[in-house]
């Protein structure tokens, strides 16, 4: 009976503990945050007229201990808009030299022929393993890019 009772108790160890593997390996590693501003001043913004420049600043931490990840932890950033164009991001200190700050950029210029309305837009930080983080605004009108004629 002893041996029994072992025998389930050890079963119970090993079923334990890939849990526990599979949890943390479905833990995020890393997550993202950011906010879109006019390029001509640094504005928030999430209204664009066409021509306008777009700016996407981002931070992507690592999750354990929310220190920023740079260009040597990440592969890659980048943000994608909903007509399946990929605009990749850079790592390095605000343009204008007016910080010290470091975060992930990037800019587009908003097409003449680009459709009007509000487009949701993703980004995807990769780091050097190749896992993931995905980050979208809020599924709300004014936090999404508006592209407008007005």
């Amino acid at each position: 009976m002893g041996s029994v009772r072992k025998l389930i108790a050890f079963g119970m160890l090993i079923a334990a503990a890939a849990v526990a593997d599979q949890a943390q390996a479905a833990a995020p590693k890393m997550f993202v945050e950011g906010d879109m501003v006019l390029a001509q001043a640094c504005v928030l913004n999430n209204r664009f007229r066409h021509n306008e420049g777009v700016v996407w600043r981002v931070r992507v931490r690592d999750a354990a201990t929310g220190q920023p990840l740079d260009n040597k932890g990440l592969k890659s950033v980048v943000v994608e808009l909903p007509d399946g164009k990929k605009i990749p991001m850079k790592y390095g200190p605000h343009p204008k030299g007016q910080s010290e700050d470091f975060f992930w950029s990037t800019s587009w210029k908003v097409p003449e022929n680009y459709p009007t309305g509000t487009f949701a837009y993703t980004v995807v930080a990769t780091d050097q393993k190749g896992d993931t983080a995905r980050w979208q605004p809020f599924n709300v009108k004014n936090s999404q890019l508006t592209v407008t004629d007005e």
